[in-house]
Order: C-alpha cells, then structure tokens, then sequence
C-alpha cells in the first residue's frame, strides 16, 4: 500500500508534529498521504471525522491518538472499508497498537505489504418511538443507556428475540462488542472477551439487585432494550450512547434494538503480541 489519509487528535499532536513528520516520510519513500485534524465536537453530522475528505484511493488510515481515537475514527469511517492502524499517542491501550517511536518502522511494513488485518465486529443500534425508526448508529465498542440528569435511577426490560429476558431498575445497562469488552463493560464488571470472537455482552450498570451478572449472546441475537416506567412521581431521563461519542436522548417507552452490523472495522496488526500478552502487561500496570 502506498495512499494513506491520517487522522490527527490535536489534544495528542497539538502542533502536528508527528503527523506531518509521517506524511513526510510516506511521501518521500514515493507514497501520498492527507491530513485531517479530528473535530472536538460533533456539531457536523455528529461525526468526529468527515469521511467525504478521505480520497478513494486511500489504502490505510493511520489514527494519531489513543484507542478512543481509534474508536471514534472507526465509526465513522465504517463504510469505507479502508483498514485503520493506530499510532498511540496517549497511555497503553488495545487497539492502537504501534508506539510513536515505532512509527517509522510500522510505515516501512505497511509499505512493503508485510502486515495483517483483523477484522472487528460492529453493533448497529435503532431507535424505535411509537413503532418508528428515529435514530440508527453504529458501534465499535458498545452501546450504552443510561440515566441523564439527577441520580434517579432507570427501569427497563430486555428481550431477545422477541422473547422476554429480565426487567432491571439500574443506572444503564452496556452491550458491548468482543472489542469493546476491555473497555466500560470490564468497568462495570464484565467478561474480559477475546477480540476475534463474535457475541454481544449484556452488562447491567450499578443493578439495584442481588442479580448483577453479565449475559454473554450470540452476534446473529436481536437485542431490544424497552424503557419502562418507574416510581409515578419521578421524571424519566435517560440517554443512548454509541461508543462514547454520539449520544440520543430517550422518552419513555422507547425501544432499542440493537443487532450486529452489517459493518466491520478492519484493524491492522503489525505486533507479533497476543492478545493475551497485551491484556497481561494491562493487568501488570500498577
């Protein structure tokens, strides 16, 4: 590959400093290469990146950043089906794999076509109001509800396929994806997923009951998250949240279906590290 588009965080690379010195580099060796400087807010068509600016051409977008940029860059992007390697900018983390010292080295790989891709499932979640569609987004990591507002709890009940799971009073429930299990779900309590694997993990937040358990699904299970009605004095605020940028507000009644996407995110992998060796040096860090 030898066309590249890098997404930058100006919070990570406020002067662009690495960013222009690998567009530099890609270009010297015979490459092109464009830089985007990723939005701080979602005012344009609540996106972090505007994809309409990455060219056709573009074999590999290269993301400055952590693994939440890697995220946000991911959703984003998702129709393009350009694979997304990460140069972390920020502390250990997952998905963005290569270090800014090794930069160099990950763009000679990538240029001489020695490299993997891992592909990642992804979570399309529908808001359905009165029996109409309202909203449609998707996810890398998860899809969370939650309280908005004062501390007042939420009440909901989870079907899956169309049959009825268990109702919950709870700050919000997380379905994460395999990929994103490492991220709120392992906060809240949930199963550490190996990436690869494709499921859907149900992970209740702060549950005001004995049962706190998280319910792991298969990725073909269709998911539907009814908000209910609560104490009769108590205001209903509640919210949807797709991989911790784009956020929705809920009215009572709601239902949020959430299924596998027909979109995936093709990570590139250059680490010969496992899985397993990255969630060890995690688990090792004080």
């Amino acid at each position: 590959m030898k066309h590249f588009f890098i997404i930058a965080n100006p919070f990570k690379d406020p002067e662009l400093e690495t960013a222009k010195l690998l567009a530099d580099f890609i270009v010297r060796v015979g490459g092109s290469c464009r830089i985007q400087v990723r939005s701080n807010t979602q005012e344009q068509g609540r996106a972090y990146t505007d994809a309409s600016e990455i060219p056709p051409e573009t074999e590999c977008i290269l993301v400055l950043g952590g693994d939440g940029t890697l995220i946000e860059a991911a959703r984003d992007t998702s129709g393009l089906n350009v694979p997304l390697l990460g140069i972390n900018l920020g502390s250990l983390g997952f998905l963005a794999e290569v270090e800014k010292t090794g930069a160099a080295e990950a763009l000679t790989r990538l240029l001489s076509d020695s490299y993997q891709i891992g592909s990642r499932m992804m979570l399309t979640g529908q808001i359905s109001r009165g029996g109409k569609c309202v909203e449609r987004s998707h996810a890398l990591n998860d899809i969370v509800i939650t309280r908005s507002g004062s501390l007042q709890i939420i009440h909901f009940h989870i079907y899956v396929n169309g049959q009825f799971l268990n109702e919950y009073s709870a700050d919000g429930v997380i379905l994460s994806t395999p990929t994103g299990s490492t991220g709120y779900n392992m906060s809240a309590g949930g199963p550490i997923v190996e990436p690869s694997a494709k499921l859907i993990v149900i992970t209740p937040i702060c549950p005001h009951t004995l049962n706190t358990r998280s319910i792991v699904l298969s990725a073909e299970d269709e998911i539907v998250i009814e908000m209910a009605e609560g104490k009769k004095d108590a205001p209903f605020r509640a919210e949807v949240n797709f991989d911790g940028g784009h956020t929705s507000p809920l009215t009572l009644g709601d239902k949020i279906v959430v299924t596998r996407s027909e979109r995936t995110t093709d990570i590139i992998k250059l680490s010969q590290a496992s899985f397993l060796e990255v969630l060890h040096k995690k688990m090792s860090e004080k």
